[in-house]
């Protein structure tokens, strides 16, 4: 399966689990993997904590490519992740592309999809 295909069945996976729209803005994605990652479920989130949780996905999505180490969690259950590398300066599209290949490669390190 080519990555073209990973993604829409990935991109399938929100609609059908979050309800989110087709096509949806990557950080939408990065939105709900951060919920993910820091544990919390649904809930209210202030702008403030929109803003980490996204951090929270970038950083754990980008640490399998040596990036990011997680070190820790704080005193309120959010992870905490060292910078190892600088990111490289990308266009617009050039992040797009990163952030899809390590949406990508999280849902198969987490065996959220069904390859066949």
């Amino acid at each position: 399966m080519n990555e073209s295909e990973l993604w829409i069945k990935i991109e399938e996976f929100f609609v059908e689990n979050f309800q989110t729209e087709k096509n949806a803005p990557i950080e939408t994605y990065l939105f709900l993997i951060g919920i993910q990652e820091l544990g919390s479920g649904q809930q209210k989130y202030s702008k403030d904590d929109k803003i980490n949780l996204i951090h929270i996905a970038v950083c754990r999505l980008l640490e399998p490519f040596g990036f990011y180490q997680f070190e820790d969690y704080d005193n309120d259950g959010w992870p905490i992740y060292k910078q190892l590398e600088e990111l490289p300066e990308l266009k617009a599209n050039e992040q797009q592309l990163l952030m899809k290949k390590a949406i990508i490669q999280y849902f198969i390190d987490e065996n959220l999809l069904e390859i066949s």
